[in-house]
């Protein structure tokens, strides 16, 4: 039995000596038909992408594919020959696994990729616990300005470590998609203040931490917030959001209705807004919170220190604050014991709000709901600069654009020029939250470039209720279900 092993495995071994050996033309005589088909096949997929990607420096790679379906010079499969049955094992685990990854790597970058809805800013149109499949050919799919990139993670692996090699980082280019962003899509999108962050605290963002704590109280507490690191602009975090403003548009929030070049935009379907709703003493039943779709996280805004659900006001009605659709909305105004429901005002937030609305930490009378107006910039669009609207396209022109930025007696200079106009080099776009006075969006960050726009969601994969234990918690209703059922 042993010797019949040594002999299958003599003979394996000296095959593999007659594929490593000969003239190209012999190498060439002893590959079989059906290979001859694979490298075609594969040759016409890497000659169209090379197209498509616009570099055909990269055909110098073409002999590479040419040697592991044909001429075999280099012993590709040498482990498939080893004495060894734990080095045959292994290595074919190892073959494996690197041809995923290098399948998942290309999937992702130029196909498109899973993402998990983190918060609730987009509902009820998507819903935390949603994976969603994100297409990046309707857009175009971006040349990774990060290359070296382990693909399952975006920016962290676990136990903290980094998940990219910053060197080398390629400049900005992105691929013929079928379109353009158009408003009303829900986009994802790399977050653009995730350039700096803290690695222990996310939430509010390193620029929003400065302004409300200052940052030599950042820098100087690792132990609260972490490590402040750069990242890349394709390993930055990913959001998801609704475009509501395109390039060279003016953006205004009058009450929190969106207007665009002064005309009104139509809410979304599933918008939501806060609520103050006021019963007689009765409270709202939680099977009816469950019924309209209010999530856990919806119903804590009106959790009391003791527990208890809304506020007991002096005349002994109670106090609710909740996120509601105009379909909720009905529903509690058909009920017997509500005696009122109205939009939350953000008076009394307005202190607070004039100051993290963008731009951070400049005073200004706007709040998230009463917001601009602000014009959007757009590729090739000049500006007139003044020292009063610098602060609203400074992080444009110095971090997205690659500038240097200053002020000397009320004179603005750029890359150390006098400066009374700027032309903008990119594209930028205005997003927003369908959950809107609880999102985090434009409103807090400014405008997203367009070397961050990542792909548009197509359906949602699975979903998952946070509030539910396994396997209540599958949200059957919303399998391959439209993402974006507004367009």
């Amino acid at each position: 039995m042993e010797e019949n092993k040594n002999h299958s495995q003599d003979k394996a071994e000296q095959a593999c000596r007659e594929r490593q050996s000969g003239s190209l033309r012999e190498r060439l005589a002893r590959v079989k038909p059906t290979r001859w088909a694979r490298f075609a096949i594969v040759s016409v997929i890497f000659l169209a992408w090379v197209a498509w990607l616009g570099s055909w420096w990269v055909v110098v790679f073409w002999p590479l594919l040419a040697d592991i379906y044909l001429t075999q010079y280099v012993p590709w499969d040498w482990w498939k020959y080893s004495k060894s049955q734990a080095v045959r094992t292994v290595m074919s685990w190892v073959d494996a696994i690197v041809y995923a990854l290098v399948l998942v790597y290309f999937l992702f970058l130029f196909v498109g990729q899973n993402y998990q809805i983190p918060s609730s800013s987009l509902e009820k149109t998507l819903l935390t616990g949603d994976y969603l499949w994100v297409n990046k050919m309707v857009y175009g799919p971006r040349v990774p300005q990060t290359p070296l990139h382990f693909p399952l993670a975006q920016n962290t692996l676990p136990g903290g470590i980094k998940s990219y090699i910053e060197w080398p980082q390629w400049r900005y280019h992105r691929l013929k998609g079928v379109r353009k962003v158009q408003r009303g899509d829900i986009v994802v999108f790399n977050f653009p203040c995730g350039d700096t962050v803290t690695t222990k605290v996310n939430n509010p963002d390193f620029y929003h931490l400065v302004a409300l704590y200052g940052a030599d109280a950042i820098y100087s507490d690792p132990a609260t917030y972490g490590k402040v690191v750069w990242r890349p602009v394709d390993r930055r975090d990913a959001y998801v959001k609704r475009c509501i403003g395109l390039p060279g548009e003016t953006v205004r929030l009058v009450n929190g209705t969106v207007y665009i070049n002064g005309k009104a935009l139509p809410e979304p379907m599933h918008m939501q807004r806060n609520y103050v709703v006021l019963t007689d003493g009765t409270a709202i039943a939680e099977s009816l919170f469950d019924n309209m779709g209010v999530s856990r996280e919806g119903q804590s805004m009106s959790q009391m220190e003791d527990g208890s659900m809304g506020k007991k006001m002096p005349d002994g009605s109670l106090l609710y604050v909740l996120p509601l659709t105009r379909k909720m909305v009905a529903t509690l105004k058909a009920q017997p014991y509500v005696k009122q429901v109205q939009v939350m005002a953000d008076a009394d937030m307005a202190d607070e709000d004039n100051m993290m609305t963008y731009p951070v930490g400049v005073r200004k009378t706007w709040t998230h709901n009463n917001y601009g107006p602000l014009w959007i910039p757009k590729k090739g669009a000049t500006l007139k600069l003044t020292t009063a609207n610098l602060p609203y396209y400074i992080r444009v022109i110095r971090t997205y654009e690659g500038n240097t930025v200053a002020v000397k007696s009320s004179t603005i200079y750029i890359n150390g020029k006098p400066a009374r106009s700027y032309t903008f080099k990119m594209d930028y776009y205005w997003m927003m939250g369908d959950n809107r006075d609880n999102s985090s969006d434009s409103r807090y960050w400014g405008f997203v470039p367009e070397d961050h726009i990542i792909g548009t969601p197509m359906f949602v994969i699975i979903s998952f209720d946070k509030d539910k234990a396994f396997p209540g918690n599958i949200r059957w209703n919303r399998l391959f279900i439209d993402a974006n059922p507004d367009k």
